[in-house]
């Protein structure tokens, strides 16, 4: 049985860079991003953990914690820090677990024979405070990651969580909202929506962003 999204991320103990680390007791009341890596020393991945670091106070901003993971051990990943903050310029300022036994990688299914039978593909998972999977994403080992469309993910399960609305293609925070089709009562959507809503169709209805 595979992970979907609403499984609850599995739990597990592990060694990072930071120490050992409980994964359901360190997420604590926070939102998590979880991504992995093939292994240490690669390209793409030296860029995104950069970067990562470089944006974690956007990670933050939204109660979100950031780990990566990648399948090696720690000696080997303290080496490789070195090399991101000096081709980076930035500090390291989150943990990457050692996932030397594959252990996490088995439980999140980041081995895939296909591509590779001993590599963990480049999956990143978004996971909420109550330790439900929201995000799945797995990408190709040539293509970096585009965390700014994380970030976009994270504002949309937040506001979405609540207030009536989902958000359309290309929402950013602060543009329109689509009213779910399930509220019908306009009374309530009144209520709910003072700035009012434009009715393209009986089931697209636009609104303002309700909590801006």
């Amino acid at each position: 049985m595979g992970l979907h999204l609403g499984s609850i991320a599995p739990d597990f103990e592990q060694d990072s860079t930071d120490g050992r680390i409980k994964f359901h007791e360190w997420i604590g009341k926070s939102w998590c991003v979880l991504f992995s890596h093939p292994k240490d020393f690669t390209p793409v991945c030296t860029t995104e953990l950069g970067y990562v670091a470089k944006v974690k106070a956007e990670f933050e901003k939204r109660n979100a914690k950031v780990i990566a993971l990648s399948v090696d051990p720690v000696d080997s990943h303290q080496r490789w820090v070195g090399d991101i903050e000096e081709t980076q310029g930035t500090k390291l300022n989150y943990p990457i677990l050692a996932d030397a036994d594959r252990k996490v990688a088995t439980l999140y299914d980041m081995i895939h024979p296909e591509a590779n039978d001993t590599l963990t593909v480049r999956s990143v998972f978004v996971i909420d405070p109550n330790k439900k999977i929201r995000l799945t994403i797995t990408y190709p080992a040539s293509t970096g990651r585009n965390f700014e469309e994380i970030l976009r993910v994270i504002d949309s399960l937040q506001l979405t969580d609540h207030h009536s609305v989902a958000t359309p293609a290309n929402w950013k925070d602060g543009d329109d909202c689509v009213i779910v089709p399930s509220l019908q009562d306009e009374k309530i959507m009144k209520e709910k929506f003072p700035k009012g809503w434009k009715a393209l169709k009986p089931y697209l209805r636009m609104t303002p962003q309700p909590n801006k």
